[in-house]
This record gives structure tokens, sequence and C-alpha cells, in this order.
């Protein structure tokens, strides 16, 4: 029996470290083969993935028939109780797109909500593909800086006003990555009327929508406000960050409106794949029968971002926020004059993202979904590159 305070963790092993480090194929872990540094970089975990989820793809992989792959209707069934369980956001069937990614997905919004010339709207600092899908498609990319507060970054609302009424289409990050809010109720309200006042549709990524690291808070969908809301969203979601396993390259898109939807289907035709059987399995498996494994996750870590918080508070001239979602810490190094600090961080045995690939040059991002050791390791590395 769980304890009345939440204790999920306990029900499964977070703490023992995988042998990633032996394996070839991990992109996180394969950046510094053969060199003492230890990756906290690209947005993966280093936890096995749920139980549930690799009994379903042992079931498949026995069976042995890689076929050429369809959605069925088990799966859209499993999304659509997931949305409306988890978010309280009813989707009809056919609202669905299956995606291969959600990188792919940003860039397919782009180009079916948009015109070459036209603008596109981010909010800086952000994941890089907001940045380069505007260019890629050529489209003008329109930024404003989000503003580091007391407690928590937040909107500069005149800002994105101003460039809002330059652009088609605004990029959402929800929740935030790197800088790790979940978006309250209020901002949500200001971005939705936002929205309609400049008439502008809007990509909603929220990829990180399961990590909500405080239980007593539930992720509100954009596209769930109203209506209106809805018919100029392209929302995009994927098990792969929550249940880690975003090698399997499974994701969807909730597109209301039918126009925008047939925009976005013409796009894709003849250049996006389908998405892989495997991945697919997986994705039905994590939203039917993975929710005790997301909660202990939740457990696991809020209290590395507390261990995370603590030590960057206690150490001289770095400075980070809390950390409301996401397993991502947004740590600015300004003060030691490392306009890129990550090759310093190297240097000293830790792998981390550099802040200018995000828009924001002399910060780094650091993934604490790990095993605490890996983590006591981790920022202990971090530590002595500082006193270097």
């Amino acid at each position: 029996m769980l304890n009345p305070h939440g204790d999920h963790a306990a029900m499964f092993d977070f703490d023992t470290p995988l042998a990633l480090a032996n394996r070839s194929h991990s992109m996180k872990w394969a950046r510094y083969a053969g060199r003492d540094v230890l990756p906290m970089w690209v947005a993966d975990m280093d936890f096995a993935a749920p139980p549930a989820v690799t009994a379903a793809l042992h079931e498949a992989v026995s069976f042995g028939l890689f076929t050429y792959s369809v959605s069925p209707d088990s799966l859209t069934e499993a999304v659509l109780d997931h949305l409306a369980r988890s978010y309280r956001w009813q989707v009809e069937p056919d609202w669905l797109v299956w995606l291969p990614g959600l990188v792919c997905g940003i860039n397919l919004a782009v180009r079916a909500a948009t015109e070459p010339g036209d603008g596109v709207f981010a909010a800086t600092p952000v994941y890089p593909p907001f940045l380069s899908a505007p260019g890629l498609a050529e489209r003008r990319l329109e930024r404003a800086d989000l503003v580091r507060g007391a407690t928590r970054w937040e909107w500069d609302f005149d800002a994105v006003n101003a460039a809002l009424a330059r652009s088609r289409l605004w990029l959402l990050c929800h929740p935030h990555n790197p800088v790790g809010r979940a978006w309250d109720a209020d901002e949500l309200a200001r971005i939705a009327d936002l929205v309609v006042r400049h008439d502008v549709l809007v990509c909603s990524d929220e990829i990180h929508c399961g990590l909500v690291l405080d239980p007593a808070k539930r992720h509100v969908p954009l596209a769930a406000l109203n209506p209106d809301i809805a018919r100029r969203s392209i929302t995009l979601m994927a098990p792969s960050k929550t249940f880690n396993i975003p090698g399997l390259g499974a994701a969807f898109a909730v597109i209301p409106d039918a126009g925008l939807r047939r925009r976005f289907a013409r796009v894709m035709a003849g250049i996006v794949p389908h998405v892989n059987m495997l991945g697919l399995i997986a994705m039905e498996a994590a939203f039917r029968e993975g929710e005790p494994w997301r909660l202990a996750l939740i457990d696991y870590l809020a209290q590395n971002a507390r261990q995370v918080a603590q030590t960057i508070a206690a150490l001289p001239g770095v400075k980070m926020t809390p950390v409301e979602a996401t397993y991502l810490a947004w740590i600015d190094c300004r003060e030691h004059g490392l306009a890129h600090p990550a090759p310093h961080f190297e240097a000293a045995g830790l792998g981390l993202s550099d802040g200018r690939d995000f828009g924001a040059p002399g910060f780094v991002r650091l993934n604490f979904g790990c095993p605490r050791s890996t983590l006591d390791e981790g920022l202990a590395r971090f530590a002595r590159a500082l006193s270097a």
C-alpha cells in the first residue's frame, strides 16, 4: 500500500544505474565514448521504461513479424482515454494525426500554418528546433525573451504582443523546455487572448505534459481552454519523455480544425513515414498501464529537482529557479564569464547542453532524470568545474 504522503517511488527501482555507457546506440552516452565525461545533456532519462511497456514490446518481438503498421482502434481509444483521464480533455478520434516524432511535428506545423515569408513567433530561451524550423521553411523567426523573476521565469507579454503583430504562428512550449515552467491558468488565459487578438495559429508542444512535478497541479492543454483556441491549434504530444521511450519514435498531433488538419496532412504526404509498429505498441501500453510507474517517477524526479536546486543555491556565481515540470535544470553561469560554458564543463568531466543552442548564451541545461548516484556525481563535477 502507498503511504499517505504519496511515496510511489518505492514501488519501482530508479536507483540502480543501467549499463548505458557500454551501449553504442545511445546518443546520450556515445557522444563521450572513451572519455571520462558524464552525460547529462540530451533529454532522455537513464531509467528503464515501465515494465508494462517492455512486456508489450517483448511480446511483439517474440511474435517476430515486423510489418508495415497502422494505428489500431485500441490505440486511438487508449490515447483518448488518457487525454480525458489525465487532462480532462475530450478529443474526437479524427482529430488525431500520428507522427514519428515531435521535431517532425514542429516543422510540419510551420509549413502547414504559414506561407513563405510569414513570421513565426517563439519565446527564448527555447528548445532549439523552435528556432530552426522557421528558417528551414523560409519563414521569418520572431523572438521575445522570457524574463527570469525572483522565483520563476515569466512572460514579457508586451514584447510578445509586439512580436505577434508580425507573426502568423506561435510556437508555444508548454510545459517549457528549458526553463522548467508549467504555465499557470492566468498565463494560459493571456496566451489565449493574444492568439485570438492577433488572429494567429498556435502550435503547442506539450511533450512534457506528464512531467509536472507538483502532484497537486494538473497540466491543462492550451486547446482545451475553449473552442476558439481549439480551432486555431495544433497540439503535439508523445509518451516519449514521460515514459522514457524516445528512441521508439511515436507521437501524435491533435488538430481539431478540419481545414488545418488537411493542410497538415498535405505537407506530410510523401515525406513523413508511418510510425513504426513497436512505437505504436509502446505508446498504447504506456497510456493504458504506465500510470503507477509515472507517479513513482514524479516522486523520484521531484526529489532530484530539490537536490539540484539546493546544490546550485550553495555554489558561487550560478543561479536557477525551481523546476516545476520536466527533468531539466536551466542554470545561469554568466557571472563566471563563460559565453559558451558547455566546453568548460566537458573539460571537467560533465556533458551539459549549451545555452547558445536555446538562444541564451551563458546558460547550461542539466538533465537530472537519472539515478541518485549519477546525480550526486554530476553535481560534484559541476562544483569542481566552477572551482577550476
